[in-house]
């Protein structure tokens, strides 16, 4: 299980269970009926259902949309695929598992339902982040990574003295 891939892979797989059965159990159990469920002062469980992609962009009643929202999001999962094939640093092959997980966990949503379902909401002083749910959070997450990695990766390129000193 050493192999990056394998890891990332596994994740992936991780995630899209992780964030169906989180949705399953939500609709079925949580909010059934539909409600908003205070936590903490700061978050809330909700019914939100995403036609677009992130934060609502390209958010359209187009019975198209979702399939090709879907459609794009299976392209970029084949891209990450092959980019996680090619990884041999554990951390990219997390980052990169966790955002094929997301990627896949809201396709599934949008095949099943024609929309993503959302049921995380984090506010304060009256200001909602736009619900999100496991998949979102493993995009995000994986992003991040990505981020920082290559800040990083760049950071400790261009700190390295390869020059030496002649007298």
């Amino acid at each position: 299980m050493s192999n990056p891939r394998n890891i990332g892979l596994l994740l992936a797989f991780g995630i899209v269970v992780s964030d169906q059965a989180s949705k399953w159990w939500m609709m079925e159990y949580i909010m059934n009926p539909p409600q908003v469920i205070p936590i903490t002062s700061f978050f809330n469980l909700v019914v939100a259902w995403n036609r677009g992609v992130s934060f609502g962009l390209f958010d359209s009643d187009s019975p198209y949309s979702g399939w090709i929202l879907s459609s794009i999001a299976i392209a970029i999962t084949c891209f990450l695929i092959r980019w996680l094939y090619n990884v041999d640093k554990k951390h990219q092959a997390v980052a990169i598992g966790m955002i094929i997980g997301g990627a896949l966990g809201n396709v599934v949503d949008r095949i099943i339902h024609g929309a993503v379902y959302d049921f995380l909401d984090v506010h304060v002083a009256g200001y909602h982040w736009p619900a999100f749910n496991v998949a979102d959070s493993g995009i995000t997450v994986g992003a991040v990574i990505l981020v920082l990695d290559s800040i990083f990766a760049k950071a400790d390129n261009g700190n390295s003295d390869t020059t030496t000193e002649t007298s």
